[in-house]
């Protein structure tokens, strides 16, 4: 029972990990054994990371693909499974957001933001997944947002493509669960990240956030690594397509 929480001797893959929550994600898994793999589009970002957790004394690789491309996020994984070692876990982190009124939303945004936010979940997961299951064994938690549940002025597309995240992490559950893979998703808050510094820096926003969240406060990264590893260890084994909210409970008050 002492090692439900240790990840010890497994390789963990976090997209999108240079900098904010997959950064804080990897150090987290790395702090509690696991050897983990940082990737990102550039290369001097993920170098950064991983000269970061190494002084750390924490072990990490870079692993550096785009994962909206399905070539790319293909070669990605096979690569890593082929030089660094077959992936016990996989952490679909990448994402972006663009905030804008719905009747002035640019189509191209809308393409990216549907490339960004799921087909990477897809691609990557997929390629991930068929690795796993030929091993008979797996983890992949995918990111999903509190806009996976809630809604708000000016971010309809991005809602749309996290409420795609939880759903297509109850798709890969029902496919892959039978050949011994855990699927879920962790859906955070608003939390203090570059993403949301615009949010963090407006007053107004702060206010109405802390009045909305019954926790009070804005969320600190670290505050996901808790749920980010029980659902990579041993404790979650029978936990399957399920959306763990770490919000501050701010979906309680719809």
């Amino acid at each position: 029972m002492k090692n439900l929480f240790d990840l010890t001797g497994r390789l963990a893959l976090i997209t999108g990990s240079s900098q904010g929550i997959g950064y804080a994600l990897a150090e987290g898994l790395a702090q509690h054994g696991a050897e983990v793999v940082i990737n990102g589009r550039t290369p001097e970002s993920v170098k950064r990371a991983v000269e970061s957790l190494k002084a750390q004394g924490l072990s990490a690789h870079a692993a550096i693909f785009d994962v909206t491309s399905k070539d790319a996020a293909k070669q990605g994984i096979d690569a890593i499974e082929a030089d660094i070692g077959p992936l016990d876990i996989l952490i679909n982190n990448a994402g972006m957001q663009f905030r804008t009124p719905l009747e002035d939303f640019p189509a191209d945004k809308w393409e990216l933001l549907l490339t960004t936010n799921i087909s990477s979940v897809f691609y990557v997961g997929q390629a991930a997944a068929k690795a796993m299951i030929a091993r008979g064994q797996g983890k992949i938690i995918n990111i999903a947002s509190v806009q996976s549940e809630l809604a708000r002025p000016g971010i309809a597309p991005y809602t749309a493509t996290k409420g795609a995240v939880r759903n297509l992490t109850r798709g890969m559950c029902a496919d892959w669960a039978k050949h011994g893979l855990q699927i879920n998703a962790i859906a955070p808050g608003y939390f203090k990240t570059p993403l949301n510094q615009a949010l963090v820096d407006n007053p107004e926003f702060s206010s109405w956030l802390e009045k909305r969240t019954p926790a009070g406060r804005w969320g600190n990264v670290e505050e996901l690594v808790g749920a980010a590893v029980f659902l990579s260890g041993r404790g979650s084994s029978f936990i399957n397509g399920h959306t763990l909210y770490v919000d501050g409970g701010i979906t309680t008050c719809l």
